[in-house]
């Protein structure tokens, strides 16, 4: 008896759930194939070439080359990954012209401090540019974490928001001061 491909819709037990950390990238071209991730400040690339049915993931953590950085940090930088899963696409088969992709994540998660989140967007969006790779869509900003499921050969995404960071850390109880016992009064021993 054989089988059909299960599309991106199948029985959640027949899928195959990939999920990449900061630092990873992720090609394949097996309709079962569901790569997942979660995403703060950091931008997760969901790149495919729909006629070769061929698709893949990043999760970046920083835009910059890492120059002058050590080889373990480069791993978590922008043009790495995105060069790494767009030479890892065109291996198993895509066409550059052909390449389609959605951008997620860059949240600004941290109020007071700089927008890290803002910058990996920028920079995540420039490259397609520069690299001619159609940007169809995605969710981009904000300020609440995202849990991303990507269907690489399909191409069909989906994004859960996290509740806000304020919302999610669970609020710390501190225990009252105690207060110091008056001077004088009787003294008890055990």
């Amino acid at each position: 008896m054989s089988r059909l491909s299960p599309s991106p819709m199948a029985d959640p037990a027949d899928r195959l759930r990939i999920n990449l950390i900061q630092g990873d990238a992720q090609v394949d071209d097996r309709p079962n194939v569901v790569f997942t991730t979660l995403l703060g400040s950091c931008i997760a690339a969901c790149i495919r070439d729909p006629g070769a049915g061929v698709g893949g993931m990043n999760h970046f953590l920083l835009p910059g080359d890492g120059a002058g950085s050590s080889s373990t940090s480069t791993q978590s930088y922008g043009l790495y990954l995105m060069e790494l899963l767009v030479n890892g696409l065109l291996k198993k088969g895509a066409r550059k012209h052909a390449l389609e992709a959605k951008l997620f994540g860059g949240a600004r998660t941290m109020n007071g401090l700089s927008d890290i989140g803002g910058k990996n967007a920028e920079f995540a969006k420039r490259f397609l540019d520069m690299e001619g790779i159609s940007y169809v869509g995605g969710s981009l900003g904000g300020t609440q974490g995202r849990r991303i499921e990507f269907w690489p050969v399909s191409g069909r995404a989906r994004q859960i928001l996290m509740e806000p960071t304020d919302k999610a850390m669970p609020k710390i109880m501190i225990p009252a001061p105690v207060t110091a016992p008056q001077a004088g009064g009787d003294l008890e021993l055990f």
